[in-house]
């Protein structure tokens, strides 16, 4: 299933490195396979239908606690299942909107249950769960690429078991597996097969037929056929490049005679109706809302009557063809990788060609010439350039190669006049491999990793302004490329000798060769069979690849994929130059891609796979550590990409990266490292390295004295100390104290950064916290509050706001001066270290001598101005600190009423959708409502309407302060009937079978005083609140016991009233 989904399945991209699956015809068939495989698996295959997976399939599901009946244990909106694996977990658990599975016999019941939702859950699975063998099996699973022995591995543990064991029912299982994914793959073969793609030469030559059908007479087809833009690409495509890499060319709107406006896409995969896309820009209406038909004949035939007819019987008029729109090349074409989305290069170029003659048979009869059309400003910023110079640039290159071919040819029979197999090594004999200098917009070109630097951007050229400004060594360089190009095997390797002999690190010397056409010499050496060319052109190579503008022009030229076929050279020097010379090259986007796509990440993890920790170590195994090391390097460039992190894990990357880790040499550790905590930001990442053991090397290398190695193990325990356990080991392998030592380093801001984000994350733990007051780092934190750079305020400030939770500590902020420095951080734009220096300042006004400054200093207004900043988490942080500031400031209600506007705009907020958002408010709308004064204001602004919309939450969290908030309101004037008239009451009731103790109390307290309005008492019995509420006043909580007595003392009262009314 995992291959299947992997190869086959078509998804989207999305930068989070997670898609959906597209809907297209072939995913629909592969679902429906997978259902009736799921569906059929427990009457076929009842033993391992019953086999317990490893970790639980879960998604978010449609499905609700009414769908299930027999067989489940139904309580509120959750839902169980009476089978229980040997643990005594539930097989099935719904806790909407999420569900977790751990058989395939609870799945195919579910989509009993699921009756016409079927599709819809399988699909919801497989998206949450990209590899569900791995959840199925457990990790040694994984679908990878190359040869998997997992099955093999499995064969060995029943020989050597139990042949009736959980082992065999695992290997049963994994060959079921393994054949659906052979039948899925199949089938999407056969339907691929099948597809007619269209192009943009084919959609234009159609709507050119069809416009010269268009017309006013009666015999005409169609009223009108228009494009929705006029600017058309080099390509042929005239939707926007953010849709091309959806696959789609262009979109129409047709007037048809007989029925409403047609608004149509179409896309490499058919054509289709759309929302009514109208002009360029729109983003709403792209999605399909149709059927999708072959080509536009065939859908126009299906929705106008007039047209079927007029086709049928060949009974129309052919109108005089319409002027074509100007044609303005601009962006190479859609390079994506996703089926169904390429568009052939050859068309291109023969639509393009025959276009520019035509543009100037048109500028030719029309002297007056017409409006140039100009690309919208937001494709001018992709940096997409024009290919209109490039080819004539190409044309005069072509022109230079040929008279180049010919010098060198005779020059190398003047000196070689034996023609024996001997390589040739003439620069423009060999084969050039050069790509076109086109900037292509591809899917994976917008999925990269949010890691990515400032060096992915264009790097302006810098030239000198005129040659007299050129040293000497640039006019030398040019003479030996020229030896280069047209010399023998002796002068190529006495040139490049030369060659190395020249500083390459200065940039003269690095573009002296790029210029004269020494690059492209240099890459057609590596595909020659002399081992000594290739090294001395690698040597030179991983030297002037240190210039981004090299690096570009060597990925251009092709030059990355021959490094990487050299990585299966068995000669040991010219694997480690390729690395290296790899490394450099890849610190752009588009290199890495070209790697992985090219099989590299691959072969450079099989070159980790040496013994580096070994106490002597041969000749041999030196070699292959460094061999491991340049790997290491190249792995590190790669690493930066989202989709080369998974390429690196399903190659087998983690347990070598592991080994490595033990080695004792810091060349060695830097760059795994450096790796490691590039990939930290996956979750499978964080897994691994807390699993194979590397918490504690990287423990143990914070105390080395490389700072940069300290640095990059710092930040790996930032990334992955958002896991409990990793906090757990970190502590465990004595990692905190060495970590309060390297805060010491301050003149290191990269350090700093690191370490103060480690620290932040391991304080989330209060075990740690312990420690850490007991090291003396939170007075060194404070000491950071000012004078550095935003990156590492704001892990210094996550890490108080954490360390503040305890009461001891924030009196040590206090006395170390941290509370001033705190209040002067709310005027920041960062809004990272606005979300964490409300956490902290919020924190800290629990104490009342800290209260005293932040009032002081004006630290609430500030507060509450946050409650405007766009960001819902700053707004959320901002309003969760609101809260401990009202309840410890003295006089709190002046205070408040004194922030004009201050009480409009937090009632206002009521209106997010975030529910953290909504959740924060209402904990301060049930501070501010303590103050009479202020409880009139913010009902005059509407408070109890919003707070009434808001009760038919599921989130205990939002509840929980929205109860409290109601609770408080209801204390002014008719609110407690106004909630009820608004419908507040009855969901209420429903708060009372909430898991969430808090919850209760709150609702209890809210229930009460709504007690005290007659109609609310008639509600809430009628929605059967006693019965909840006498099981209340059994709780050991006095003050939920309270409430829920006073509340049904209050509803026996008008019962009883009732009574002696209807009997007096």
């Amino acid at each position: 299933m995992g291959l299947a989904l992997t190869r086959a399945a078509q998804w989207t991209t999305a930068s989070s490195g997670t898609g959906k699956l597209e809907i297209t015809p072939l995913n629909e068939s592969l679902l429906k396979e997978i259902q009736r495989f799921v569906e059929q698996f427990s009457a076929r295959h009842p033993q391992e239908a019953k086999h317990v997976f490893k970790e639980p399939l879960q998604w978010k599901t449609s499905l609700e606690a009414s769908d299930f009946k027999t067989e489940y244990d139904i309580s509120g909106a959750s839902v169980v299942s009476h089978e229980k694996d040997r643990n005594g977990r539930p097989l099935l658990h719904l806790s909407p909107p999420l569900i977790s599975v751990l058989s395939l016999s609870q799945l195919s019941k579910l989509l009993q249950v699921a009756k016409e939702r079927k599709l819809k859950e399988v699909r919801a699975c497989l998206e949450a769960n990209r590899d569900p063998v791995v959840r199925m099996l457990g990790p040694s699973f994984a679908t990878v690429e190359g040869e998997d022995s997992s099955v093999l591995r499995l064969l060995e543990k029943v020989r050597g078991g139990d042949p009736g064991g959980e082992t065999e029912i695992q290997a049963r299982l994994l060959l079921l597996l393994q054949q659906l994914d052979t039948q899925l793959l199949s089938t999407s073969l056969k339907q691929i097969s099948q597809e007619v793609r269209l192009s943009p030469a084919a959609v234009k030559n159609e709507v050119e037929l069809l416009k010269s059908f268009c017309g006013s007479g009666e015999k005409r087809l169609l009223k009108s056929v228009n494009y929705t833009s006029d600017y058309e690409f080099s390509n042929g495509c005239r939707s926007p490049p953010w849709r091309q890499v959806h696959g789609e060319i262009c979109y129409l709107i047709v007037e048809p005679c007989d029925t409403d406006t047609l608004y149509i896409t179409c896309c490499t995969a058919g054509v289709f109706l759309n929302g009514g896309i109208k002009q360029e820009g729109e983003e709403s209406p792209y999605d399909r809302s149709g059927d999708v038909y072959k080509d536009l004949v065939s859908l126009l035939k299906a929705h106008s009557v007039h047209f079927a007819d007029q086709i049928n019987t060949q009974d129309f008029a052919v109108q005089e063809e319409p002027p074509s729109t100007q044609k303005i090349p601009h962006v190479e074409s859609v390079d994506a990788e996703e089926p169904g989305q390429t568009l052939r290069a050859h068309e291109h170029q023969e639509k393009n060609a025959h276009d520019r003659a035509r543009q100037q048979q048109l500028a030719a009869s029309k002297p007056g010439g017409k409006k140039k059309l100009e690309p919208s400003p937001k494709w001018k910023g992709l940096g997409l350039p024009s290919p209109q110079p490039e080819a004539e640039e190409r044309k005069k290159g072509k022109r230079t190669e040929k008279s180049t071919e010919k010098s060198a040819e005779s020059q190398a029979k003047a000196t070689r006049p034996d023609s024996r197999k001997k390589a040739d090594f003439s620069g423009s004999s060999l084969p050039v491999h050069q790509s076109s200098h086109r900037t292509k917009v591809t899917v994976e070109e917008f999925s990269e990793s949010s890691s990515e630097s400032g060096e992915d951007e264009e790097q302006p050229e810098r030239r000198p302004e005129s040659n007299t400004d050129l040293p000497s060594e640039y006019w030398q360089i040019q003479k030996l490329v020229k030896y280069l190009k047209g010399g023998n095997q002796t002068a190529t390797v006495i040139a490049l000798c030369s060659m190395r002999d020249f500083n390459l690190a200065q940039e003269t010397c690095q573009l002296a060769i790029r210029d004269v056409g020494g690059l492209e010499v240099l890459i057609n050496l590596l595909a020659t069979d002399e081992i000594k060319c290739k090294i001395g052109s690698l040597k030179i190579l991983k030297k002037i690849s240190q210039n981004s503008q090299i690096r570009r022009a060597i990925a251009d030229l092709g030059g990355l994929q021959i490094m990487v076929c050299i990585l299966d050279s068995p000669d040991k020097e010219l694997k480690c130059l390729s690395a290296e010379t790899i490394a450099n090259v890849a610190k752009f986007r588009r290199a890495r891609r070209t790697v992985r796509q090219h099989g590299g990440i691959k072969r450079l993890v099989e070159l980790l796979d040496c013994v580096p920790d070994s106490a002597a170590l041969t000749v041999e195994q030196e070699r292959d550590v460094e061999v491991a090391r340049c790997g290491a390097l190249a792995l590190w460039s790669c690493s930066k990409s989202t989709r080369n992190k998974e390429a690196i894990r399903r190659a087998g990357g983690i347990p070598l990266l592991a080994r490595l880790l033990k080695s004792p040499h810091e060349n060695m550790l830097i760059p795994v490292v450096g790796t490691l905590q590039e990939c930290a930001s996956e979750k499978s990442y964080r897994v691994a390295i807390q699993t194979e053991g590397m918490v504690e090397d990287l423990v143990k290398n914070l105390s080395c004295d490389n700072q940069e190695l300290q640095m990059h193990c710092a930040s790996a325990i930032f990334k992955c100390a958002e896991d409990k356990r990793t906090r757990d080991l970190v502590r465990h392998y004595a990692g905190l104290q060495p970590l309060v030592n390297l805060l010491g380093k301050s003149e290191n801001k990269q350090l700093l950064a690191a370490t103060t984000g480690a620290i932040w994350k391991c304080s989330i733990s209060m075990e740690n916290v312990a420690m850490f007051k007991e090291y003396k780092a939170l007075e060194i934190l404070v000491g950071l509050l000012t004078n550095q750079p935003e990156e590492v305020l704001v892990n210094v400030v996550g890490a108080l706001g954490e360390c503040a939770q305890q009461p001891a500590n924030r009196t040590t902020i206090y006395k170390s001066g941290g509370i001033p420095s705190l209040v002067n951080l709310l005027t920041g734009t960062n809004q990272a270290l606005l979300v964490n220096v409300t956490r902290a300042v919020g924190a800290c006004a629990t104490e009342p001598e800290n209260m005293a400054i932040i009032d002081r200093l004006d630290g609430v207004r500030l507060l509450w101005s946050l409650l405007k900043n766009p960001n819902p988490d700053v707004q959320a942080s901002a309003a969760w600190a609101i809260c401990p500031c009202i309840e410890n400031a003295k006089d709190a209600g002046e205070m408040v009423r004194s922030f004009v506007g201050g009480l409009e705009l937090i009632v206002n907020l009521l209106k997010s959708n975030n529910g953290e958002v909504l959740a924060s408010v209402c904990a301060a709308i049930a501070n501010i409502a303590k103050d009479e004064e202020n409880l009139a204001v913010i009902t005059d602004h509407g408070v109890v309407p919003m707070l009434a919309k808001l009760t038919n939450t599921t989130d205990d969290k939002l509840r929980r302060h929205l109860a409290e908030a109601i609770a408080r309101c209801c204390m002014w004037g008719s609110n407690r009937v106004a909630f009820g008239e608004a419908g507040a009451v009855a969901p209420l009731v429903r708060y009372l079978r909430s898991k969430d103790p808090s919850v209760h109390q709150a609702t209890a307290r809210a229930l009460f005083q709504l007690s005290k309005g007659p109609n609310n008492c008639i509600t809430m019995h009628e929605n059967g609140v006693v019965k909840l509420l006498i099981e209340m006043m059994g709780s050991t909580d006095e003050v939920l016991q309270e409430a829920s007595a006073g509340c049904v003392a209050n509803i026996r009262r008008l019962a009883l009233a009732n009574e002696k009314a209807r009997y007096s």
